[in-house]
């Protein structure tokens, strides 16, 4: 399968772009890859993303990355935003994202109502 991967801020440097702003590639991976197989593919450490979209789907946010195991599927677009990137909180309620976002909002007391998200690590 190939997947359409957009880069933008620091990340952009991942998909070959020297400008700081933005980066496109096109990865193929094995059916049933996950979204933590194409960080790998792409040698991007998961704590440098920030914002993340998968077919417009809000699947992660700064420090609340429950996408990991999420399954991509053939032709998928996934943009992924540098940590620096906002993108105002108020804008995240009733936003389509992907399930595994939706439940982890689900699970925080707070209803995740922050733009930050503490780990827990450290």
């Amino acid at each position: 399968m190939e997947l359409d991967v957009h880069l933008y801020g620091p990340l952009a440097r991942y998909g070959g772009s020297d400008n700081n702003i933005a980066g496109h590639v096109t990865v193929p991976l094995t059916d049933g890859a996950k979204v933590s197989d194409l960080l790998t593919e792409l040698s991007i450490p998961t704590e440098e993303r920030g914002i993340t979209f998968i077919n417009g789907n809000l699947s992660a946010m700064p420090g609340m990355q429950p996408d990991l195991d999420h399954v991509l599927s053939d032709g998928d677009r996934v943009a992924f935003f540098h940590t620096n990137s906002m993108w105002p909180f108020q804008y995240r309620h009733d936003v389509a994202a992907v399930d595994e976002f939706k439940r982890a909002l689900n699970e925080r007391e707070d209803g995740g109502l922050k733009s930050r998200y503490d780990t827990g690590e450290g």
